[in-house]
C-alpha cells in the first residue's frame, strides 16, 4: 500500500525531487519557498541516492549551476520565488537556447519589487511569455494541491527531457505553504552514467571517446542562417507541445452557460464558488489549466459556442486573461476578477464578482 503523509506543498516538491531520481538541486533561500531546500537538507539525499544539494551564493549562481548539470545530461533543478526568478531569467534563456532540459520551481509571492511574502500569481507573464530575452518558451505546470506539487516534479522532468527545454512548476504561495495528505511513490534510481550516455550522446557533454564524438554545449550562433535554423527548430518544439502535452481539468462545463478560468489556489477557491452557483441554479463551470504553457486553447475554443461569458480569476491585475481573450477573439464577453497584494478572496467574493459581471 502506498505511503501517505502530511506535507506542505514545498516539502512535497523536495520529496518529489528525491523520489524521481533527481541528480542535483542548486538553490538560494527566499520566502515563501525556502522549505524546499530546507527539507532537502534535512532528508540528506546525498547519503541515500547520491543526489547533490547545494545552497549557491545567489539565484544567478543557482541557475548557472543548473546549466552546468544539465549540460551533462543530469536531472537538475532549482527553486525560488518571484524576485529570485527575475535574477534567473538570463540563465533560463541560455538553457532554452542551448536546448538543455531542467526543472525550475517558482513559488510566487506578491509583487512587483520585493512586494510581500504573501501569495500571488503575478508571474504568469514572466513564466509563459519567456521572461528572459529571445523567442523561447518553457513547459509551465500549475499545481493546485500538495499532491500535484509532488507529482509535477517527475512530470516536469519527463517533459523537459522530451523536448529538451526548461520546465517550470509555477505555484503560488498558498499551494507552497498549505499542508495536505500526499501519496508518495517508490524511490526511482538515478540514471547511471551509461544510461545518460545512451540517452543523450548526441547533445550532452558526456566526454569524447573513440566511439563518441565531442559535444560543445552553447547557445551562441554567430552565423545568422544557423541561428535562424535553431529558432525554427525551437518553434517546432513549441508547436509539438501544443499538440501533445496540453493538460487541463473541467468541472460542470458540459451544460455550462458561463465558465470561470482559474489555476493554482484560485482554482480550488473557484471550485467552491461554482458548486455554490450550481445550488442557486446558475449554470457555471470551471476550466483549470494545468499547463499554462502550452495553454488549453482548443478546449476554450470548443466551449465558447455554448457560453454566454467567461471570467478569468487570478491573484493579479489580470495576466492569464489576455490568453483567454486571444482564444475567445471577441465572440463572447471575457470578464475579470482579481485580488492584489497577497489578499486571497473567498468563494463568496468570487461568486459575487461573477454575478455582477453578467
Amino acid at each position: 500500500m502506498a505511503e501517505k503523509i502530511l506535507l506542505k506543498g514545498n516539502e512535497a516538491i523536495a520529496l518529489g525531487a528525491i523520489h524521481c531520481g533527481c541528480d542535483g538541486y542548486f538553490g538560494y533561500p527566499i520566502t515563501p519557498q525556502s522549505e524546499i531546500m530546507e527539507t532537502l537538507m534535512e532528508e540528506k539525499p546525498w547519503e541515500t541516492t547520491g543526489m547533490v544539494v547545494l545552497q549557491a551564493e545567489s539565484e544567478t549562481s543557482s541557475i548557472n549551476m543548473v546549466y552546468g548539470g544539465a549540460s551533462c545530461g543530469k536531472k537538475v533543478m532549482t527553486s525560488s520565488s518571484s524576485p529570485g526568478l527575475s535574477l534567473m531569467c538570463e540563465g533560463l534563456s541560455y538553457l532554452a537556447g542551448a536546448e538543455l532540459p531542467c526543472l525550475v520551481v517558482n513559488v510566487v509571492r506578491g509583487g512587483p519589487g520585493l512586494g510581500t511574502i504573501q501569495p500571488g500569481q503575478g508571474d504568469y507573464f514572466q513564466a509563459c511569455k519567456g521572461g528572459g530575452h529571445g523567442d523561447y518558451k518553457m513547459i509551465v505546470l500549475a499545481p493546485s494541491s500538495a499532491q500535484e506539487m509532488y507529482d509535477f516534479v517527475g512530470l516536469g522532468f519527463d517533459l523537459a527531457f522530451k523536448y529538451r527545454i526548461p520546465s517550470m512548476i509555477l505555484a503560488d504561495g498558498v499551494v507552497g505553504q498549505m499542508m495536505e495528505k500526499v501519496e508518495l511513490k517508490p524511490q526511482q534510481p538515478r540514471w547511471t552514467n551509461e544510461e545518460i550516455v545512451k540517452m543523450s550522446s548526441d547533445w550532452a557533454t558526456t566526454g569524447k571517446t573513440p566511439n563518441r564524438k565531442q559535444n560543445v554545449v552553447t547557445s551562441l550562433a554567430l552565423d545568422a542562417v544557423v541561428h535562424e535554423e535553431l529558432n525554427h527548430k525551437l518553434q517546432q518544439k513549441y508547436v509539438q507541445m501544443e499538440e501533445e502535452d496540453v493538460r487541463f481539468e473541467t468541472l460542470h462545463c458540459e451544460d455550462a452557460e458561463h465558465v470561470i478560468v482559474a489555476y493554482g489556489c484560485m482554482a480550488r477557491i473557484c471550485e467552491s464558488a461554482v458548486e455554490q452557483a450550481r445550488k442557486e441554479g446558475i449554470k457555471l463551470g470551471l476550466l483549470r489549466p494545468i499547463t499554462l504553457s502550452p495553454f488549453p486553447r482548443k478546449e476554450i475554443d470548443r466551449l465558447v459556442p455554448q457560453l454566454k461569458s467567461m471570467m478569468s480569476v487570478e491573484l493579479s491585475a489580470g495576466q492569464m486573461i489576455e490568453d483567454v481573450k486571444l482564444v475567445v477573439n471577441g465572440r463572447i464577453p471575457v470578464n475579470f476578477f482579481g485580488r492584489l497584494g497577497g489578499i486571497v478572496p473567498s468563494p463568496e467574493e468570487v461568486l459575487e464578482a461573477f454575478k455582477k459581471s453578467i
